[in-house]
């Protein structure tokens, strides 16, 4: 056994984050359930066991900034027992608001320092030196499940757990370091209860495992492969062809982010806790309204709760509405990425909103029929799938190229050459939007399926999916693509 190989592995690279679908998580991750197996029942070795192991993960992923998540979750929990002691709400407010700055103060240092410098020198023709940041890992993700914390406090709607268990809420390495964005009023209260595994929630755990593998390392990283190829040198290929490869990259996104998620929940259900639903079928959305309550739930609602409401949401009359809506929509779109093209990206959305509001003003309360439906979902996933080429592509000029070359270059035999050299990639796509968009009756249907084949079917189906995985998956693992935000 090669020892100097295998302590390695325990220890941080940062070039090789810890990732679940990975063969070194799978194996520590097994070691761990076996370990939990035996001290499921008494509630605080379960949940020590695994705060150790959340603090391992999220030192694997980031390293030595395990210390700057733990110096927030002291921070928060020192804020709010200070809130407690405060009676006059003018300071419990400041105390509110000096709370959110901290926590805010190392997302904006990491992510948007460079950011602000560069458009701040740009402005004034200043001379500067940008510095190279690591973003630490999560830490968008952790912000604002931090921030949803001290707010609920403030408003009464949770109490101060003990640290142990904020500890624990925080640090819960399935949606440590991508989401969902969970609330510590849905979370904290089930850790008070009993470790129960029923054979029904099993068989959930191991499918939303094993669709969640499927979707990450099976379709989204093939796909990915035309996709990236397309979007490094986009000048180089005809409109058709971009098409395509907004296309492919709207199904990877897609696919790793909702299997990432799969995977999480199926993961925290294993340990007896239930996460929040991320995704519901977003590429069957008919507007874009609709579109936004399927994707990313998690970061939608929290916008919607913590900006848009606060706002003013609905309440101060349509065009603040609308203004509300867009400055929302906006923070979203800058929360993904210090560049504006994911300004625009959040922008072009934000506007989309506003303009199907205002649709449904004019058409009151009338419904659309089978054929309107079609064109709605039509229309809405075209403007979604374009969309993506901004979040996808290297900045705002490459987007530009991009857009013209769709709109304007209409080569058609490149793009054929390419389906019937690599008839794969047609075929994995196909197969990808087929299940994105399978009535959700179908859907069900698999997954009581999958519950009524047996402990060991399952079992059994997930190890030949990662078996599958090792046999065609490149030497190099691809990352979650929200790892990066």
């Amino acid at each position: 056994m090669n020892w100097r190989a295998l302590t390695e592995q325990f220890s941080f690279i940062p070039d090789d984050p810890l990732l679940f679908h990975q063969g070194f998580f799978l194996f520590v991750f097994a070691l761990f359930l076996l370990v939990y197996s035996f001290v499921s029942h008494n509630q605080r070795l379960r949940q020590g066991i695994i705060i150790l192991f959340s603090l391992f993960f999220y030192y694997k992923a980031s390293g030595v900034f395990l210390l700057l998540l733990l110096g927030t979750i002291s921070a928060d929990y020192l804020f709010t027992w200070w809130m407690e002691r405060i009676e006059n709400p003018k300071w419990k407010l400041a105390v509110l608001v000096t709370s959110i700055s901290f926590s805010l103060s190392f997302l904006l240092y990491f992510k948007y320092r460079n950011f602000f410098i560069e458009n701040f020198a740009s402005l004034t023709g200043m001379q500067y030196e940008l510095v190279a940041l690591v973003l630490p890992i999560g830490i968008s993700f952790y912000t604002f499940q931090s921030i949803s914390y001290l707010v609920d406090h403030y408003q009464g709607k949770i109490k101060r757990p003990g640290y142990f268990d904020y500890l624990m809420y925080m640090l819960f390495f399935p949606h440590l370091v991508a989401g969902p964005i969970v609330r510590a009023r849905d979370f904290l209260p089930q850790l008070k209860n009993k470790f129960e595994l029923s054979k029904d929630q099993a068989g959930e755990a191991l499918f939303l495992i094993t669709k969640g593998l499927v979707k990450k390392a099976i379709i989204a990283d093939f796909v990915a492969q035309y996709a990236d190829g397309v979007f490094s040198a986009p000048a180089g290929f005809t409109g058709p062809e971009i098409a395509l490869a907004s296309l492919a990259y709207t199904l990877q996104i897609f696919c790793d982010f909702s299997g990432y998620t799969d995977m999480a929940i199926g993961i925290a259900l294993l340990l007896g806790y239930r996460l929040c639903l991320n995704f519901d079928s977003p590429y069957k959305a008919v507007n874009i309204t609709d579109f936004w309550r399927r994707w990313h739930i998690s970061l939608s609602s929290w916008l919607r709760d913590y900006i848009y409401i606060p706002l003013g949401g609905n309440q101060k009359g349509v065009n603040l509405q609308l203004v509300f809506l867009m400055t929302t929509m906006l923070i979203g779109g800058f929360w993904h990425g210090a560049s504006w093209k994911f300004v625009f990206w959040g922008g072009a959305h934000g506007f989309l909103l506003i303009v199907h509001k205002l649709w449904l003003q004019y058409r009151g309360n009338k419904k659309p029929n089978a054929l309107g439906k079609m064109g709605g979902w039509l229309l809405t996933f075209s403007v979604v799938s374009l969309l993506w080429i901004p979040f996808r592509a290297t900045d705002m000029e490459i987007t530009w190229v991009m857009y013209t070359k769709i709109f304007s270059n209409f080569q058609f035999q490149p793009v054929l050459y390419v389906l019937q050299t690599n008839w794969v990639m047609p075929l994995m796509m196909l197969i990808g939007y087929g299940i994105t968009v399978l009535p959700h009756k179908i859907k069900e249907k698999g997954i009581l399926a999958h519950r009524s084949s047996g402990l060991i079917l399952q079992l059994l189906a997930l190890v030949c999916v990662i078996q599958w995985l090792l046999q065609m998956r490149s030497s190099v693992v691809q990352p979650f693509i929200y790892f990066q935000f």
